[in-house]
């Protein structure tokens, strides 16, 4: 690992207010270091606001929600986190965004995604076998183009993380595409943390899955929490009560509150939060 925590295959050469959390005990942000922060991070898109003044600190080991209504920018928001943002040409975002301190726009951006990856609403896997999926990020970081023998251990680990490695172990060489929708999403979390990540993105992770495979991605996400800190885009309000140990809450661009997922969901302290707790609109 670097010490940015990045794997290398080293041997292969409304009224806006101010936001803030309220420190309930057990809060993971409480206690771990922080690796991101957002500081009044702004988005238009044609001149409109996607997102307005956004502030908040993304902690080692959390499980960060963002909640909302369609449309309030939580997409937005999370994609800023690793520059995708302005891939959007008529996109045009203010405010800073710092990884371990440091201005993200300092990072070169394909470094910056592999310390900030991103798992997609709709499984993507590559047009490629199970094990080159997975594979792909490494050889892509390695100093030479590594043989499939030194690449086996670390897409074993990447797929044993991922809740995958049962199910395809005796089929690496299986075109990706013949996997189910979920054993396809769990396949694109082990792409995206085979290179080891400081921090992984989820935009409604589970919007197209079955029950089941919603579950077995929740609690994936448990466990993955431990060496990552998680941010999740959802819609459903009860998996972000189940997963996250802090939810920020999004409408019509502003980021209304932000609590421990206890107080958000038993106290909030806005009007609109309590509202759309409540299902009265979203």
């Amino acid at each position: 690992m670097s010490n940015n925590g990045t794997m290398l295959i080293d041997p292969i050469v409304i009224e806006r207010k101010s936001v803030t959390a309220p420190g309930f005990p057990g809060l993971a942000a409480a206690t771990s270091p922080e690796r991101m922060r957002l500081d009044e991070v702004t988005v238009f898109y044609d001149g409109v606001p996607a997102v307005r003044g956004a502030s908040l600190a993304i902690h080692q080991g959390e499980v960060l929600a963002l909640i909302g209504p369609s449309g309030c920018g939580k997409t937005t928001l999370l994609r800023t986190l690793n520059r995708l943002t302005e891939l959007t040409p008529n996109a045009r975002q203010g405010g800073r965004v710092t990884l371990d301190g440091e201005d993200i726009l300092e990072i070169e951006d394909t470094a910056l995604r592999t310390r900030v990856a991103m798992v997609f609403q709709q499984p993507n896997p590559f047009p490629m076998s199970i094990f080159d999926n997975v594979a792909f990020a490494l050889r892509e970081q390695a100093r030479r183009r590594p043989r499939r023998r030194e690449l086996g251990p670390l897409v074993q680990h990447a797929l044993e993380r991922a809740g995958l490695w049962a199910e395809v172990a005796d089929k690496l060489d299986t075109p990706a595409l013949r996997l189910s929708g979920g054993q396809q999403q769990r396949l694109c979390i082990a792409r995206a943390i085979a290179s080891g990540p400081e921090i992984l993105l989820m935009d409604e992770p589970c919007s197209a899955l079955d029950p089941r495979s919603t579950s077995v991605i929740e609690e994936l996400i448990h466990s993955l929490r431990e060496d990552l800190a998680i941010v999740i885009v959802t819609h459903n309000l009860q998996q972000a009560r189940r997963v996250a140990d802090r939810v920020a809450f999004m409408y019509l661009g502003d980021l209304v509150e932000l609590g421990s997922t206890q107080q958000i969901f038993e106290a909030p302290r806005e009007s609109a939060t309590s509202e759309y707790i409540a299902g009265a609109f979203g």
